[in-house]
């Protein structure tokens, strides 16, 4: 480390896993993790790509899921500068792309303050790969142009939500939420007060692009019952549009 406190040969790379079949992955990815002396990786990040990393590389969860978190984001932070100004050459391995709700961005920002060099790997988002790999087009010609993919982390009930869910009901033809599964009832009763039709086809796709996953249909009305009857959880995309049909 220079004097400034900059690292000397460190860099961190935030690379996106793709939407959870390893073979999604990049070949910029893989030889990335395939030369890493640390990596950090998510819960959604497929965890057969945990076997490309050198024997002798250091390991670091920092998965989070609802209700529990291996490491909070600030000590992911901490951690990602501190082996960065160590000179190692350092693997955020995100589930999706890394700046589509992964926080990416966040940890951009306190790799730049702290002076160490950062590079973006994009990944495939599964907010559009999961589709894919649901049987579920995001646009189709005639059908959708135009696409939101929001997060339903927050419910829409508080009003500290940063989602205006009035004005997404029908700023698009496909409306995509990921981590949502948890406030279904509220964000489908948003949406149909926002204007979106209460028989607009919905569809949930658990666990995609990976072997366990099951998607269900039903209008927008009924879909978060459906989700409870069919025991749909976390992670799982929501889609709502004339393209689940």
């Amino acid at each position: 480390v220079t004097e400034t406190g900059k690292a000397t040969g460190g860099e961190v790379y935030l690379v996106g896993a793709g939407p959870g079949d390893p073979d999604l992955l990049t070949f910029r990815a893989l030889r990335l993790m395939q030369k890493a002396d640390v990596v950090l990786y998510d819960r959604l990040a497929p965890p057969e790509l945990l076997d490309e990393v050198p024997a002798d590389a250091l390991l670091i969860n920092a998965g989070k899921a609802p209700g529990r978190q291996a490491l909070t984001q600030d000590e992911t932070n901490a951690a990602l500068v501190e082996h960065g100004l160590a000179g190692k050459r350092v693997v955020r391995l995100k589930g999706g792309d890394p700046y589509v709700f992964g926080r990416g961005g966040e940890e951009a920002m306190a790799l730049a303050e702290a002076g160490v060099p950062c590079t973006v790997i994009p990944g495939i988002t599964s907010a559009i790969a999961g589709l894919n790999a649901g049987g579920i087009p995001i646009t189709h010609r005639g059908v959708a142009v135009s696409f939101a993919v929001v997060t339903g982390h927050e419910d829409p009930t508080k009003p500290e939500s940063q989602a205006d869910w009035q004005r997404l009901a029908t700023a698009t033809d496909t409306l995509v939420v990921l981590m949502g599964v948890g406030n279904l009832d509220a964000i489908s009763a948003a949406l149909i007060a926002g204007g979106r039709a209460p028989s607009t086809p919905a569809a949930l796709v658990q666990q995609a692009a990976t072997p366990g996953q099951r998607v269900v249909t039903a209008p927008l009305s009924e879909i978060a019952e459906t989700a409870r009857t069919e025991n749909i959880q976390s992670p799982a995309l929501f889609v709502v549009g004339d393209v689940v049909a």
